[in-house]
């Protein structure tokens, strides 16, 4: 909605407003007010204070980045079946752990993180991308009776903002517009039925982002304060507005008054990362994504409460490595390894790194030869040759949901620490101390003071932070 509250500074007739918003709107605007209810358990005691999710938007392939195997060289003629990985493994700074090359920066800086190579997707068939992106942002699989809630909603309605005038939600680097998945992309960023306050504020690409929080140049401040009033009117009037109820109303209200603050607030010059010193800019400065990190190191220093930086999820690019795996996988890694690297010594530098938890982490892994997981495959969406003479098919083209990795950094997690094993030889299934969604959400949630357990009453029923409320926190990551 944020996106759509800049148009404070447009021209809108009504009948343009209520088309542009109102099918975003609707399933959200027709629940009542979701009210918290509190487990009888004792709240964790919360050793974050801010979440970074690091987005590998695609299938980031984990037999080429945290988890390597068996390293062998392309030649015409190699067998397909023979290929685990496509990079040799380098060294870290933690003596039983090995990356794959291209990942220096971040094997640099791997005494400060908990390694967890045992992340299982779940099974939801036919593998679709937004399906299980879906999936691992609310924690449900989709469709969902009620408008789910993304991970970032929860927090910001759980915890509310660290700075008043500073989003507590902020999502970056996401095109909603892609085609025929913009849909199951839109559905899951939003706040949902927690309501429209609480949704994330959009900043599609980190080098504008200063300029979705200013007012054009050509506007006077009076004028533009006109045109907010305005905009207000034309959410009152609104026959959409009107059919949802008044805790919804107001929750939408609120939220284009919280964007008209963050404007005229001093914070907004956060979102300006033009305003970095030049050497500081440079550091991060290896597309979309590493700026992306920069803008999150900025707003962490400001007071935003959860964000997310996502390397951007476009069919058949970046991580979803259907052909030229290995090409792509090492242009990936040269995108996201200096600025990860970036953004932990510079939160650490600033003393904020303790309390500020990073999550790296992608909806799935992949295989050469496996779609789906062993014994539940799915059918293949891309044909690997059993015999491969060409470059394009080298490196990891299907969905492998057996298992990919997440990294977890700073708050309160352990230091140089390696969770979960992965078999060696084809199929890499989980081997031990298997990782699912709800435990992992548990985690996180306990990390940032919320129990698993704790549910909003929707519809007269209790839905669940985790499924069910039945997560649990992997004790073991934490220090």
């Amino acid at each position: 909605m944020p996106m759509v509250e800049k148009r404070i500074l447009d021209s809108l007739t009504r009948r343009e407003f209520a088309g542009a918003t109102g099918a975003a709107l609707l399933s959200a605007l027709t629940a009542g007010v979701a009210r918290p209810l509190w487990p009888q358990t004792s709240r964790p005691k919360a050793t974050a204070d801010t979440l970074i999710v690091l987005w590998m938007a695609g299938g980031m392939a984990q037999t080429e980045t945290f988890d390597p195997k068996q390293y062998t060289p392309f030649e015409a003629g190699l067998e397909s079946k023979r290929v685990l990985s496509t990079f040799p493994p380098i060294h870290t700074a933690v003596d039983n752990i090995k990356l794959s090359q291209g990942l220096e920066g971040i094997a640099s800086i791997l005494d400060r993180c908990t390694l967890v190579r045992t992340y299982r997707s779940a099974d939801l068939g036919f593998i679709l991308h937004s399906r299980h992106q879906f999936h691992w942002h609310t924690g449900y699989v989709p469709p969902v009776s009620v408008a789910a809630p993304h991970l970032g909603a929860v927090i910001a309605r759980t915890l509310g903002p660290r700075q008043k005038d500073m989003p507590a939600f902020v999502d970056v680097g996401q095109n909603l517009d892609i085609g025929a998945e913009s849909d199951a992309l839109k559905s899951f960023h939003t706040a949902g039925f927690l309501g429209t306050e609480y949704g994330p504020f959009f900043v599609p690409d980190p080098r504008d982002a200063a300029a979705v929080v200013r007012p054009p140049a050509h506007i006077t401040r009076s004028r533009f304060e006109n045109r907010q009033r305005q905009y207000r009117k034309l959410l009152e009037a609104n026959p959409v507005l009107r059919e949802g109820s008044d805790d919804q109303q107001q929750s939408l209200l609120r939220s284009v008054d919280n964007a008209y603050r963050l404007m005229t607030s001093p914070a907004a010059r956060a979102f300006d990362i033009s305003l970095e010193p030049k050497e500081s800019y440079e550091k991060y400065d290896t597309g979309r994504f590493g700026l992306g990190c920069l803008l999150a190191r900025r707003l962490t220093e400001a007071g935003a409460r959860f964000i997310e930086i996502t390397t951007e999820y476009i069919p058949f690019r970046h991580w979803d490595t259907h052909e030229n795996g290995h090409t792509r996988a090492s242009d990936m890694k040269q995108q996201i390894d200096r600025p990860v690297r970036q953004l932990v010594l510079d939160l650490e530098e600033r003393g904020l790194l303790n309390r500020t938890l990073i999550v790296v982490a992608s909806e799935f892994g992949r295989d050469m030869m496996t779609e789906g997981r062993p014994g539940i495959e799915v059918k293949a969406q891309v044909r690997q040759p059993d015999v491969m003479q060409e470059l394009k098919h080298y490196g990891m083209h299907r969905h492998f949901t057996e298992a990919s990795s997440v990294l977890l950094i700073g708050g309160g997690m352990k230091k140089g620490f390696l969770y979960g094993k992965t078999a060696d030889e084809r199929p890499c299934i989980v081997a031990d101390k298997r990782v699912t969604i709800e435990d992992l959400h548990a985690t996180i949630y306990h990390a940032m003071g919320i129990p698993p357990d704790l549910a909003y009453e929707i519809e007269k029923r209790p839905f669940h932070v985790t499924k069910d409320g039945k997560g649990k926190p992997i004790l073991d990551l934490l220090a």
